[in-house]
Parts: structure tokens; sequence; C-alpha cells
């Protein structure tokens, strides 16, 4: 697939090193499926692609290992991670784990200046969604899932759930830009919006499970591993 400009993705966030300038364009290929699971990253390749020394692009390579979503194999070199049907069936089972527990400790009803924050998030991912702008719709969904489960008050839970939501990069760039699942998010950033508002954190634990399952499904339809009938609902691309 087709890599994003690298002028365009090291020009946005200028002032940063370039190992992180160049871990940080690489993640963007892969969640929005750019870069897809197995494809090689040539240190070279790279190196030219953002006139910048094979130092830091092992540098920014070696950051997107650290997260997970790129493998460093012996004589084989570097690529997009693809995982197995038990490693993703065991990673969005950890994530289950932990976005139900973050959203049980969710105090409910949330205060109005925490809903307004995120109805204004979803705002802009809603607007995102409008204007087909699919990076904008990666990080504004990001950052509504980490403003959500940051009210748990627990930030090294946050951090755990922050860490499983990049593991899973490149399982959600392959269903990235489904208009279907989009919109699917969209209604489900609502419901969330409305439920924390109330007083059941039961079903605003739920949703927030219903949530992320669909990207899980089309992945492991792309492997061949049918989803087990305990695999219901759907993710919504980019969730």
């Amino acid at each position: 697939m087709e890599a994003a400009d690298a002028s365009d993705a090291l020009g946005e966030r200028a002032g940063r090193d370039p190992g992180e300038e160049i871990a940080w364009a690489l993640e963007q290929d892969i969640v929005l499926g750019r870069l897809a699971p197995g494809e090689k990253l040539r240190e070279e390749d790279l190196a030219e692609r953002f006139s910048a020394s094979r130092h830091h692009v092992r540098e920014g390579l070696n950051r997107l290992e650290r997260i997970g979503i790129v493998i460093k194999e012996r004589n084989r070199g570097v690529s997009v991670r693809r995982f197995t049907v038990d490693e993703v069936r065991q990673i969005y089972q950890v994530r289950e784990i932990l976005q139900r527990q973050a959203a049980l400790m969710i105090r409910l009803p949330a205060g109005a200046v925490a809903i307004a924050r995120l109805a204004a998030i979803n705002a802009d991912y809603e607007a995102a969604v409008d204007a087909g702008d699919f990076q904008r719709i990666h990080e504004a969904n990001d950052l509504f899932h980490t403003e959500l489960f940051r009210l748990c008050g627990n930030d090294l839970l946050l951090n755990l759930v922050k860490n499983y939501m990049d593991l899973t990069y490149a399982i959600r760039g392959s269903a990235f830009g489904d208009r279907e699942n989009l919109e699917t998010s969209r209604r489900h950033h609502r419901i969330m919006i409305s439920l924390l508002g109330g007083t059941d954190p039961w079903a605003l634990a739920q949703i927030c499970i219903d949530h992320i399952q669909p990207t899980k499904a089309q992945y492991l339809a792309l492997l061949g591993g049918a989803p087990r009938q305990t695999d219901s609902g759907a993710e919504p691309a980019a969730s």
C-alpha cells in the first residue's frame, strides 16, 4: 500500500527527535492500513523516504517494536506485525478485561465538564468521518477513548488500556475506512456520552466491550479464523 508522504507526516510534528518522528509517521501508515500486516520495513528505503540516517530509522523502528506493532526477525529484518488467530483473541480478551474494569470504575454521573469535553472530541471525530479524513478520524478516536478511560481515576490502568489500544493498530488498520463500521462507531460514542450522564456503570462497560468487536472479527476473517459465537458485535474501524 502507498505510504503517507514523509514531509507531511514529519512536518506536522516538527520539534521532536527524528526517531520519534519516523515512528509516528509509520504508526499512522499502519493504523490507516497503508502498511499491511507482514509488509517489510527496509532501513535503506525508510532512510531515503525520510531523508534520515540509518541510526534514526533504526531508533524509530525500535520504538514501534517496543509497542509491539512491528516485529524484528533474525536475518529477515523488520516487518509490520502479522498476528495469529490465537494472538488476536488473546489480545482482545485482555482489552475486554481492562476496558470493562476501567469503565466500571468511572463514577457516574460524570461531571458536566468531562462530558462536554468528550462530546466536543466526538464532534471532531464525526466531522472527520463526514470529511473522510482518516488520519483525523484515528487521532480523534484515540483521544476520545483515552479521555473516556481517564475518568476511571487510575493512571496505571489507563496506561494499560492505552498500551493494548496501541498494540491493536495493525489489527484495526485492516478495517479502517469501512463506512458501516464508522457509522457504528459514531453511534457507540454517542451512547457512551449519554451513559456518562446516567447511573448504570454496567451498561457503560458493556458498550465499551461491544465497541471493540468488529475489527477483531474482520481481522480474524482475513486470517481465515471465523469468529466464535462468543465473539459477538463489531468493533468499528479505528476503535
